[in-house]
C-alpha cells in the first residue's frame, strides 16, 4: 500500500490533467459531430457519444491498472507482448473482414478491436527494451539492424492488411532514433524522398520551356547533383570537389538549354544522366584516391536517390490504388476533384472556415449536423472543433496538444535508463505524428490517409491504444526514482 501511495505521489499529475482535458474535449466533439436532432440523451448508449463514454470509462479503469502494475513488469514483458501483437497483427490478415478495403479489425462479439493501435506500444516497449542493453551502440550493423526490423516487421504486416496510414505511424520512431544517435544524414536523406517524390509525381508530365523534358525528373536530378556536390564539401571539408560538380553540372545544363531551346530541341534529362555518372565515377574516385569515407557517403547518397526516384514512379504508377493515387495528385494539385477524393477536405474547409473566431455553439454546427463532412466523428473529428468552437476552441485544442508534446519531451529528458528515455520519445513521436498528419489532411496540407486525432477520433481502439501508450510512460516515470 505504500508503495502505491508513492507511486500515486510520484505520478506526473500535469500530464494526467492534459490527458484528461483532451478526452473530455474529445467526447464533447464527438457528440457535436455524431449527434441527430431525433436525440435527446447523448449517455443514450445506442448513439456513438454514448458508447464512446463507455469507451471513456472503461479506459480510465485501464488507465488505473497500467499505474498499479510494477514499472519493472513492462520490461520484463516487453517482447512477449511484442511477440503477441504480431502474431496477432497475422492472424488478421487472415481472419478479419473486408472494411472499406482493409482487413485490420477483428470482430469479437459486440465489439471491433483493431490490433495496429495496440501494436504501437509493443512495438515502442521491445525497441526500448532492445537499444537498454549494456554497450548498446545504434551506429553498428548488427544493432542498427535490430533495430530496423522491430520497426519494419508489425509495419510491413500493417500494409498486408490493407491499413496504409497505420503503418505510415512507424515512421515516427525514426525521430527516436534519431534522438539515440542516428546519423544525421538518415533523416536528412528522409526530407530529400519527400522532396524527390512531391517534384518527380508533380511535374512528371510538365515539360521544360519549348523542350521535350520532363520537368519532373529535370528537377529532381538537379538537385541530386547538387545536394551531392554540396555534401561531398561539407563532408570532407574540402570545397574543391563541390566547386567541379556544382559548377559543371550548372555549366552543362545551361549549354544544353541553349541548344535545346534555340537550335535542336532534345530531352535534357539525357545529359542529367550523363552528369550523374560522370558524378558517381569522379566520387568512386575520390573515395579511392584519398580514403575518406566522406565521399563513399556521398556517392552512396548520389546513387540511392537517383534509384530512389524512378522507383517512386514505379510505385506510384503500379504500386499504389487507383483511389491512393487521386488522393496524391488532388493533394498536389495535379486533379480537381470536388465530389470524390477532394470532396472529404472541401466539406471539412468550408466547416472550420464557417466557425469563424468563436465558432457556432456547442450542437449548432450546420455542416457537421446535415452531415455534410463523410467520417466527421473519426478522421474529421477537428473540422467540428473548429465549426464549433471557432478558431479560439480549435487554437486551445492545439495548445493543449502542444503542452503535452513539449510535456512528455521533458519527462523522456529525465529519465534515468535508455528504456524509459526511448519508450518515452516514441510516445511523443506517435502522438505528434498523428496530430501533424491528422491536423494536415483536415486542413488539405496532407494526404487523406485515415489516421484518427488521439483522444478526439470516435472509437475504442484508438482510445485504449493511446491511453495504454501514454499510461505506461507514465508508470515508468513514476518509479525513475527507485531506477537511479
Amino acid at each position: 500500500m505504500r508503495q502505491k501511495q508513492s507511486i500515486f505521489k510520484s505520478l506526473d499529475w500535469v500530464t494526467v490533467v492534459i490527458y484528461l482535458a483532451l478526452v473530455v474535449f474529445g467526447w464533447f466533439s464527438i457528440c457535436g459531430a455524431s449527434y441527430d436532432y431525433s436525440e435527446h440523451d447523448l449517455l443514450d448508449f445506442s448513439t456513438r457519444a454514448g458508447k464512446q463514454f463507455v469507451w471513456i470509462i472503461c479506459s480510465f479503469g485501464l488507465a488505473g491498472i497500467l499505474l498499479m502494475l510494477d514499472d519493472i513488469f513492462y520490461e520484463t514483458y516487453s517482447y512477449l507482448m511484442y511477440g503477441i501483437l504480431l502474431l496477432l497483427l497475422i492472424v488478421t490478415i487472415f481472419i478479419a473482414p473486408d472494411t472499406k478495403g482493409s482487413r485490420s479489425w477483428l470482430i469479437l462479439g459486440p465489439v471491433s478491436l483493431q490490433p495496429a493501435e495496440f501494436a504501437k506500444f509493443a512495438t515502442a516497449l521491445a525497441l526500448a527494451r532492445f537499444m537498454n542493453a549494456y554497450g548498446f551502440v545504434l551506429n553498428t550493423w548488427k544493432n542498427a539492424l535490430g533495430v530496423g526490423l522491430i520497426i519494419l516487421v508489425p509495419m510491413l504486416l500493417i500494409i498486408m492488411q490493407r491499413e496504409t496510414g497505420s503503418a505510415l505511424v512507424y515512421l515516427a520512431f525514426f525521430l527516436v532514433l534519431y534522438r539515440e544517435g542516428m546519423p544525421g544524414i538518415v533523416l536528412f536523406s528522409g526530407i530529400c524522398a519527400v522532396l524527390y517524390f512531391v517534384l518527380g509525381i508533380r511535374y512528371a508530365e510538365a515539360m521544360l520551356a519549348d523542350t521535350p523534358t520532363p520537368m519532373g525528373q529535370f528537377l529532381v536530378l538537379t538537385i541530386i547533383l547538387l545536394l551531392s556536390a554540396g555534401m561531398a564539401g561539407v563532408l570532407s571539408r574540402k570545397m574543391k570537389a563541390t566547386k567541379i560538380i556544382a559548377g559543371g553540372t550548372l555549366g552543362a545544363l545551361v549549354l544544353a538549354f541553349i541548344v535545346a531551346e534555340w537550335l535542336a530541341p532534345f530531352n535534357m534529362v539525357w545529359v542529367l544522366w550523363g552528369l550523374c555518372a560522370a558524378t558517381v565515377v569522379y566520387l568512386a574516385y575520390l573515395a579511392l584516391r584519398t580514403r575518406r569515407k566522406s565521399y563513399l557517403l556521398t556517392l552512396v547518397f548520389a546513387v540511392c536517390s537517383i534509384g530512389f526516384l524512378y522507383s517512386a514512379e514505379h510505385v506510384f504508377n503500379s504500386v499504389l490504388e487507383s483511389h491512393q493515387q487521386i488522393r496524391i495528385k488532388v493533394l498536389l494539385g495535379l486533379e480537381e476533384d470536388p465530389s470524390g477524393a477532394g470532396y472529404n477536405v472541401n466539406q471539412s474547409k468550408i466547416a472550420i472556415g464557417s466557425g469563424g473566431l468563436t465558432g457556432k455553439g456547442f450542437l449548432n454546427g450546420t455542416q457537421t449536423k446535415l452531415k455534410y463532412v463523410p467520417e466527421q466523428d473519426t478522421d474529421f473529428i477537428f473540422c467540428t472543433v473548429g465549426e464549433e468552437e471557432g478558431f479560439i476552441g480549435s487554437a486551445a485544442v492545439l495548445v493543449l496538444f502542444l503542452s503535452l508534446i513539449l510535456r512528455l519531451i521533458q519527462l523522456a529528458e529525465r529519465q534515468p535508463t535508455t528504456l524509459g528515455r526511448v519508450y518515452g520519445y516514441s510516445v511523443m513521436s506517435i502522438f505528434l505524428f498523428h496530430l501533424f498528419i491528422n491536423i494536415g489532411m483536415v486542413l488539405g496540407l496532407t494526404p487523406v490517409i485515415g489516421i484518427p486525432l488521439p483522444f478526439f477520433s470516435y472509437g475504442g481502439s484508438s482510445l485504449w491504444g493511446f491511453t495504454i501508450l501514454l499510461f505506461i510512460f507514465l508508470r515508468m516515470d513514476a518509479g525513475r526514482d527507485t531506477r537511479r
